[in-house]
């Protein structure tokens, strides 16, 4: 018998909040001034979902911390004009709180970030627990993060589900044990996305609705 669903953990960026081409707008910037006319789009589209210190550290990995540094600047410089919601995030997300689901964050962003990007979003009183980078000492795919979250929200791991838009995500909430949902306007395609084999892939947010109506039921 399927368990109930009672605990929802969502990724931030490309899954509830459109950093998409803030992200690769950064990395552009920080790459080209450095190694000019190496990485394009299509080279940058790997580095969206691992941390900044793993990526840079696969780029440079004698200058990881200056790097890193001069990404921060750029994209706290232009987070608040390129970042914004998906359509219906902030709508959906109110509906399953006033269901009753436990809900958390987990990101494998720095938390000040993590704030930052919430706060584009109309989401005030709907997460109980925010996990980002500076909580853990192994981001996603570790199950980590999301073993963390469950913790702090007293929820239940067969009764979780882990939603995300990127690989990292479906394979760390298979790694700690509970469900998962890709999503379908991940940038790097759907189809890459359904290759890591989530339990559900989600064509639009609301998706989650029947999801969580039909397994509860």
């Amino acid at each position: 018998m399927t368990k109930k669903i009672t605990a929802l953990l969502f990724d931030l960026d490309g899954t509830l909040l459109d950093t998409n081409e803030l992200i690769i707008g950064t990395f552009a910037h920080v790459l080209n001034k450095h190694f000019p006319g190496q990485y394009g789009r299509e080279e940058i589209l790997p580095f969206l979902g691992p941390t900044l210190h793993d990526t840079f550290n696969k780029v440079d990995p004698n200058n990881v911390e200056a790097l890193v540094a001069e990404y921060r600047e750029w994209n706290i410089a232009k987070h608040d004009e390129l970042a914004s919601e998906f359509d219906g995030v902030s709508e959906t997300l109110h509906l399953l709180k006033a269901q009753g689901f436990k809900m958390a964050v987990v990101s494998t962003k720095k938390n000040d970030m993590v704030m930052r990007g919430l706060d584009l979003l109309d989401v005030d009183g709907i997460f109980d627990v925010v996990i980002g980078l500076d909580d853990v000492t192994n981001p996603k795919p570790d199950p980590e993060p999301i073993l963390l979250a469950l913790d702090r929200l007293g929820a239940k791991k067969e009764e979780a589900l882990m939603i995300g838009d990127n690989f990292h995500d479906v394979e760390g909430g298979q790694n700690a044990g509970v469900r998962t949902a890709g999503v379908a306007w991940t940038i790097k395609g759907e189809a890459f996305l359904q290759a890591f084999n989530p339990d559900y892939m989600l064509q639009h947010i609301s998706d989650l609705l029947r999801i969580v109506e039909e397994t509860n039921k």
